[in-house]
């Protein structure tokens, strides 16, 4: 208690931390990440497939290596939780009623990738912890982009009265500061 002028205020402190943490503690750790897990196989109507680009929403395009490009759905169980990213191989499972479509059952660790390459379970050309750019004869997959810089025509804007870099370089390919 505390006196001022007469009257009479009453502080109360604010209770002691006894709690192990907040909201993250209660989610729980992953403590089982460096357990190994018995290596899972496809059955029917499951597929081995890798990932060729994330759309976002759970949804995500695979080539599956019975040689078709699927949209698989990341299921409920596995959102939030593994994290799948681009080159990953993962196990889907392929729909009845809808050949293009399918879900992602499983998600294999690099190492499970190549315990199921060297059982003969992948192809050989597939790339195992790597973002896939070729598919399966060797095509390029970059959606027909080609980037390339032709330094034979100056850049838009350029000033003509300028010198060009070339003649502001010496023979032996150093830059004079004066002609920056």
């Amino acid at each position: 208690t505390q006196s001022t002028w007469g009257t009479t205020q009453t502080f109360q402190k604010m209770p002691k931390n006894k709690g192990k943490g907040g909201k993250n503690r209660r989610r729980g750790k992953n403590e089982n990440e460096n357990e190994k897990r018995e290596l899972v196989f496809k059955e029917d109507g499951q597929e081995y497939a890798q990932v060729i680009r994330m759309l976002g929403n759970g949804r995500l395009e695979a080539h599956c290596f019975d040689d078709k490009k699927r949209m698989c759905h990341i299921r409920g169980k596995m959102r939030k939780r593994v994290w799948v990213s681009q080159g990953d191989i993962i196990l889907i499972g392929l729909r009845e009623y809808q050949d293009d479509k399918a879900d992602v059952i499983l998600k294999y660790t690099p190492e499970e990738a190549r315990d199921l390459k060297s059982y003969g379970e992948l192809p050989d050309w597939a790339k195992i912890n790597e973002s896939m750019t070729e598919g399966p004869g060797g095509e390029d997959m970059h959606d027909g982009v080609e980037f390339a810089e032709d330094k034979s025509q100056p850049a838009k804007g350029a000033d003509s009265g300028k010198q060009s870099e070339s003649d502001s370089e010496s023979s032996d390919g150093s830059v004079n500061v004066d002609d920056i």
